[in-house]
C-alpha cells in the first residue's frame, strides 16, 4: 500500500479532517464515472465533503481490503462502515484509482456504491439490466 493511502486511511479512521484534506492537492479533480454529476474540482469541496461524512457518520471506519501502485497511480479497494447519525447504517464499498504526484493526491476517480440492501440475485439483475432472464446453465450429468 502507497504511503498516501496509508496515511490517508490513518486520517479517516481518526476523523482527521486536516490531515486528510492536507493529502489533497489544491486543485484536486474528483470524477465517479458512473454517476457524472458528482465530479468537483478542488481541495475546498473535498474538505466540505468529509466534514459532512464524519458529522453525518460519528462512528466512521474505513478499510482497506487490498492496494496496488502502478507509477503515479494508487488502487485500493475500501470498505467505508458505520452509523449515520439518524441510526441507519452507512456501508459502502468500492475501488478509488488516485493519481499522486510529489506526495499529493491530484486526481480521483472513485467507484464506491452503498452496499446494496435488497436481496436482488444475479438473474433479476440481468433482467433489468438487459430485459431478459438468463437461460438457467446446464446442470453437469452425474
Amino acid at each position: 500500500m502507497s504511503e498516501v493511502i496509508q496515511r490517508l486511511l490513518a486520517a479517516m479512521n481518526a476523523h482527521d479532517l486536516e490531515a486528510a484534506a492536507a493529502l489533497f492537492h489544491e486543485s484536486y479533480k474528483s470524477v465517479q464515472p458512473a454517476h457524472p454529476a458528482r465530479a468537483f474540482v478542488g481541495r475546498r469541496q473535498m474538505h466540505a465533503n468529509w466534514a459532512a461524512m464524519f458529522a453525518g457518520i460519528p462512528d466512521f471506519h474505513a478499510e482497506v481490503i487490498s492496494s496496488a501502485d502502478h507509477g503515479n497511480t494508487a488502487w485500493s479497494e475500501w470498505t467505508w462502515a458505520g452509523t449515520r447519525s439518524d441510526g441507519r447504517p452507512f456501508d459502502m464499498r468500492g475501488v478509488t484509482i488516485f493519481e499522486v504526484e510529489d506526495g499529493l493526491i491530484t486526481g480521483g476517480r472513485l467507484y464506491m456504491e452503498e452496499l446494496e440492501r435488497e436481496n436482488v440475485g444475479i438473474a433479476e439483475t440481468v433482467q433489468s439490466l438487459a430485459g431478459r432472464r438468463p437461460d438457467q446453465p446446464a446442470r453437469p450429468a452425474d
